[in-house]
């Protein structure tokens, strides 16, 4: 892979599955590199996505933070957590509305997860800047100092607004087949 042998060294991965297939010899090649989940995480893949997974970027429910850290003493790994936030309060997106987030960080403290920033997807249909300010501020009132927010049509705003993790594949590799 071209972008690896420039030393890049942070890749995501929507799926569980397709990251085994294509990062597991990749990974054993290059130790260094590092592997974000970003898409949804469903219980029953947890097991395979602590293995191969360095980060985590969408923990939004307390079964998924429980299951997460049994497979990380099962298996004597800590990776990287993100809280997913649903900034827009959208009913078919995933993550924990901003009025639970103290409850369910404290929670995920309570398990022992290295919880190190949140992270969101604004509402595509109104301006992210609100939201991502918001996001600003939530996670510096939880004193984390990583926040994964901005794809390939608004990393630059994000990254006025603090993000330090922008998911901007399309733009790289074009759009998924």
């Amino acid at each position: 892979m071209p972008l690896i042998e420039y030393g890049h060294l942070d890749f995501g991965e929507n799926k569980v599955q397709e990251a085994i297939d294509k990062w597991s010899d990749i990974k054993l090649n290059f130790p260094k590199i590092k592997l974000h989940l970003i898409g949804k995480l469903q219980t029953n893949k947890v097991k395979f996505a602590v293995k191969i997974f360095d980060y985590i970027h969408s923990v939004d429910s307390e079964k998924l933070a429980k299951k997460i850290a049994d497979e990380e003493i099962k298996i004597n790994k800590k990776i990287k957590i993100f809280i997913q936030v649903n900034i827009g309060n959208e009913q078919q997106k995933s993550g924990i509305n901003k009025s639970q987030l103290q409850d369910f960080y404290l929670f995920c403290k309570k398990l022992n997860l290295n919880i190190v920033g949140l992270m969101c997807i604004p509402p595509v249909d109104q301006d992210t800047i609100s939201f991502f300010k918001e996001m600003q501020t939530l996670t510096h009132d939880l004193k984390l100092n990583e926040l994964s927010m901005g794809m390939s049509s608004d990393y630059i705003e994000a990254a006025r607004y603090s993000s330090t993790f922008l998911r901007i594949g399309s733009s790289i590799f074009g759009q998924r087949g």
